[in-house]
C-alpha cells in the first residue's frame, strides 16, 4: 500500500474510477434520455481531476510549477464549473 502513495499510483487508481463515473453518467443519458450533458459532467468533474493530478504531483516530488499549474488549472476548472451552473439558473423555468 505504501508503493502505491509513493509512486502516485493511488491516484491513477482514482482517475480510473472518475472515468467509470463518466461512463456511467453518460450510459444513463443515453439510456434514459435525460440527465447531465457531456459538458456539464465535464465542468463537474474537471476541478476534481485537476486537484488529483496535483496530489500525483505531490506525490511523486515533481516541481513545483507543475504543481502550481494544476492547482491553477483546478481553481480555472472550478470558477467555470461555478459560472457554467449560474447562468443555468438564471435561465426561466
Amino acid at each position: 500500500m505504501q508503493g502505491l502513495f509513493e509512486s502516485g499510483r493511488i491516484v491513477d487508481l482514482a482517475l480510473v474510477f472518475v472515468v467509470l463515473e463518466v461512463v456511467a453518467l453518460l450510459a444513463l443519458r443515453r439510456r434514459r434520455g435525460r440527465g447531465l450533458n457531456p459538458a456539464a459532467i465535464a465542468t463537474l468533474l474537471a476541478p476534481g481531476v485537476c486537484l488529483f493530478l496535483a496530489l500525483r504531483a505531490a506525490l511523486t516530488g515533481a516541481p513545483w510549477p507543475v504543481l502550481a499549474g494544476w492547482l491553477t488549472a483546478a481553481l480555472i476548472t472550478h470558477v467555470l464549473d461555478l459560472w457554467a451552473r449560474w447562468r443555468a439558473s438564471d435561465r426561466p423555468q
